[in-house]
């Protein structure tokens, strides 16, 4: 059962800047932290949540959210396992707790974080 744990969350000012880290363990079968296609997700309340940021297992290719497109910048490091996303110029709506997913490639067996909370105030 592979496991994800999110930290970095916290209280930022408007414009400011947090980086959030993804920490996954628990890999079997022989699949590894390569294996997943990784992703962050965040929701705020009362809204569904909603894709940020994606990257592939090489990182030769990202995706962003329109909404954060040349603020936060995802990237993974496959020798510590762990996936980041830097968050800057922050804005009260990007507001919401941040969840962390992985998804195997060939099992497509998927995974999400307990999130962590993101707030920015005005």
């Amino acid at each position: 059962q592979v496991q994800l744990v999110e930290s970095g969350g916290g209280l930022v000012q408007f414009g400011g800047s947090l980086r959030l880290s993804c920490a996954a363990s628990g890999f079997t079968s022989g699949f590894t932290f390569s294996s997943y296609a990784m992703s962050w997700y965040r929701q705020a309340p009362g809204k569904e949540r909603e894709l940020v940021a994606a990257i592939v297992s090489t990182s030769s290719t990202t995706n962003y959210a329109d909404a954060v497109k040349g603020r936060f910048t995802i990237s993974r490091d496959n020798v510590e396992n762990t996936v980041y996303l830097q968050m800057n110029n922050l804005k009260p709506e990007d507001t919401a707790v941040y969840f962390c997913y992985a998804i195997n490639y060939f099992t497509k067996s998927d995974y999400w974080g307990q999130g962590t909370q993101v707030t920015v105030s005005s």
